[in-house]
Parts: structure tokens; C-alpha cells; sequence
């Protein structure tokens, strides 16, 4: 890991926001691509979302997402259930931070994107006891739109739409659909 990783690690733990929010972008902006410093973080990741600190629970969610471009020996398959129950916080910033990253884990290859897959048309299916149901079905209809464009499967694209189909509120389905206007 260079010096400029392991800064912008060290400044997640500034008592300055912005320095954190900087180091956050930052590391998000390196982890878009596949990097070699993946596993020198990913226990901490692990650790951190079941972390008290509901900061630390929602940036480990987003960079493990991120980093599981970057993870041959497939540890995001194992991982993903403490992963995925990030998605399900208690603190619904947190929860929808999570979900709206999520998507990236499908681009870590075939099996990958299948649990992805899987689990948000479950979650889309089965979202509506949850309080703000509609965010979470869109936040998953913009997540798949999200993982379309960046490879372009229409198996992607059909799921949507058919996930769309099921909204019975014309207002929230009108919205769900503008998401994928011009695919």
C-alpha cells in the first residue's frame, strides 16, 4: 500500500470532518479500479461493520463494495452475509449508504454478481413491512441500472424491469421507470 493509501486511512480517524470526508472520496476514487492493497484492509472492513461507530459500519460496507473488484481469492462470497446485513442497519442513513454501493460487488465476476442478484430482487420482493420501503426499492432499481451500464447485460436490464412491474403505486413505479428511460 502506498503512502497516499495509508494517509487517507489514517485521516478516516481525524477529529476534522472534512480531512475524513476527503480521505473517504479518496479512497473510494482509488478503489473504482482493481488495487493491490485490498487484503491489507479487509480484515479491519470485516471487523468494521459490526463497529459501534455507525461512521465505521457504513465506510467499511462501502469500501469492502468497492474493493471486491480487487479480491481474486473470492472472500467477498464468504463475507457478503456480514456485508449485506450493513444493508439492514438499524440507522437507515447508514442501511441506504450501504445498498447504494452494494451493486459494485457484481462486478467482480459471474459468481459474484449472481448473489447480488439474488439478493436484491429478494430484498425488492420482500422490502415492504420495512419503513421507507420505496427508497430501498429504488435505491436497488438505480443499483441495477448502475451495474448494467458497467457491463452491459441485458439479464441485468430484464430483472429491473420486471422488478418494476411489481410496484402496484403508479407514482413510485413512474419513478422506478424514469431510472431506466433511455437503457
Amino acid at each position: 500500500m502506498d503512502h497516499f493509501i495509508q494517509t487517507y486511512f489514517a485521516n478516516l480517524e481525524s477529529k476534522d470532518k472534512n480531512i475524513q470526508y476527503e480521505a473517504y472520496q479518496n479512497i473510494l476514487a482509488a478503489a473504482e479500479k482493481e488495487v493491490d492493497w485490498a487484503y491489507e484492509v479487509w480484515d479491519q472492513l470485516i471487523e468494521d461493520l459490526h463497529h459501534q461507530d455507525h461512521h465505521k459500519r457504513s465506510r467499511a460496507a462501502q469500501f469492502l463494495s468497492y474493493l471486491a473488484v480487487s479480491d481474486p481469492d473470492k472472500r467477498i462470497l464468504k463475507n457478503f452475509p456480514e456485508l449485506w446485513k450493513v444493508t439492514k442497519d438499524e440507522k437507515f442513513v447508514i442501511a441506504r449508504h450501504s445498498l447504494q454501493s452494494i451493486w459494485r460487488v457484481g462486478l467482480a465476476g459471474t459468481e459474484q454478481r449472481e448473489m447480488v442478484l439474488h439478493h436484491l430482487v429478494e430484498r425488492f420482493n420482500n422490502c415492504l413491512p420495512e419503513k421507507n420501503h420505496t427508497l430501498i426499492r429504488f435505491d436497488i432499481i438505480q443499483g441495477l441500472r448502475h451495474l448494467y451500464d458497467a457491463i452491459n447485460a441485458e439479464e441485468i436490464k430484464q430483472i429491473a424491469i420486471d422488478l418494476v412491474s411489481k410496484e402496484e403505486n403508479e407514482k413510485y413505479q413512474k419513478k422506478y421507470k424514469a431510472v431506466w428511460k433511455d437503457a
